[in-house]
């Protein structure tokens, strides 16, 4: 691999607030997470289809508001109000589960919460890469990603924290206003955003008709492939649980996996920058191909358990270098619809890979479940290596035509 030249390491004030916000409002989000299928079924009666449906429409919703926020944010809505109303949206719906008598009113708040979810992302994003040069945007996403992981590490263990003290689960859900509330004021007053910043009109070069570039389209079309292929979070711990995890370690290891991800994806952001996107994409990608295979073989806990740290260590790998990947492919008038419509196909693809992952476990067994995920993973890889090769190891130029 070719190494880029020396630049800068410091982060933009922007990029750093941006990624306490996230933490934060991470650390509200998975102090509810782990524990509303047990507030559904247990306290309010609800059968399991009624969780499955009311995550399956949070999570849709989400996705497809997020090339809506996108497209906002192209079309003249400036960045920053976008980004505060999404976190305030979210962070009011959320702790007022905690009130509810009745799935239904779970339903209407999880759909709140996604919704400010999916105005936010997009510009988000697009924000965070207007504040940091070229040079350093792999830093800059493996940064925001790194405090992602680290707050959805400790959410739980705040739960776990307030139940321990013998707080019941209403009173969990209404104490997450309260890193909520933290988000939502760090981000209206703790970040500037400069005049113009995230609009549309901008300068930079544009394909006629605004079209989104092939790096771009590319980039999105490999996501989308590995973001099928994803083995879901349930199936992990069910293939934990098989192999002779004891449940009390599970939430453990799930915290652990967070701790890895956060620990890897700012690292590996910087690495980015330093030694191409591309490369960190074409490592990455095969790293959890290979893993994904090795995984249905092993047999002791000490493998099982080591060999899913290391796929939570691969799946952070390329978070920073994709986003960054994509912020250089793009020109700045269509960063916030890239975004959007990045976001909203590697969302979407969750369902069916989820449905497509159970399907294959139940019909054909576990190891053919794994081994069809790794086969489509490397294949996205070997389509993207193709797709993009001669690209050198440093950025895409905003608007090429061609890589």
């Amino acid at each position: 691999m070719e190494r880029r030249g020396a630049h800068p390491v410091r982060l933009p004030a922007t990029v750093i607030v941006l990624g306490c916000v996230s933490l934060l409002n991470d650390v509200a989000s998975d102090m509810i997470a782990p524990l509303l299928p047990l507030f559904l079924t247990v306290q309010l009666g609800a059968a399991p289809t009624v969780v499955g449906l009311i995550e399956g429409i949070a999570e849709t919703t989400s996705s497809l508001l997020k090339l809506v926020g996108g497209r906002l944010a192209d079309r003249g809505l400036a960045c920053k109000p976008l980004t505060v109303a999404g976190y305030m949206i979210s962070n009011l719906a959320r702790p007022c589960v905690g009130l509810a008598g009745h799935w239904a009113v779970v339903l209407g708040l999880r759909f709140g919460d996604r919704l400010g979810k999916g105005l936010r992302t997009a510009p988000r994003d697009a924000w965070i890469a207007g504040a940091a040069p070229s040079a350093i945007r792999g830093h800059a996403f493996g940064f925001h990603r790194s405090m992602d992981h680290a707050g959805a590490m400790v959410g739980p263990l705040a739960a776990a924290a307030l139940l321990k003290l013998g707080a019941d689960l209403q009173q969990v859900f209404l104490a997450s206003a309260v890193p909520g509330a933290l988000a939502i004021a760090l981000v209206a007053f703790g970040v500037r955003e400069p005049a113009g910043a995230g609009r549309s009109g901008l300068s930079g070069p544009v394909e006629p008709g605004g079209r989104l570039p092939p790096a771009f389209r590319h980039l999105v079309g490999a996501a989308g492939a590995v973001a099928l292929a994803t083995v879901p979070e349930a199936f992990l711990v069910l293939w934990l649980h098989q192999g002779g995890v004891a449940t009390h370690q599970i939430p453990i290891l799930w915290a652990a996996a967070h701790a890895v991800r956060s620990l890897s994806a700012w690292p590996c952001g910087r690495a980015a920058d330093r030694w191409g996107r591309r490369s960190l994409l074409l490592v990455g990608w095969p790293l959890r191909a290979g893993l994904l295979v090795l995984m249905p073989w092993v047999g002791s806990q000490g493998a099982l358990m080591t060999l899913y740290l290391l796929h939570a260590a691969a799946t952070a790998v390329t978070e920073g270098a994709e986003r960054a990947f994509l912020a250089d492919a793009v020109p700045p008038a269509l960063k916030g619809t890239a975004f959007g419509l990045y976001h909203m196909v590697t969302g979407l693809l969750a369902l069916p890979a989820a449905v497509g992952f159970g399907w294959i476990w139940e019909r054909l067994g576990m190891h053919r479940a794994f081994l069809v995920a790794a086969l489509v993973t490397g294949t996205a890889a070997v389509w993207f290596a193709l797709r993009t090769r001669g690209q050198g190891p440093g950025t895409v130029s905003p608007g090429s035509s061609g890589v």
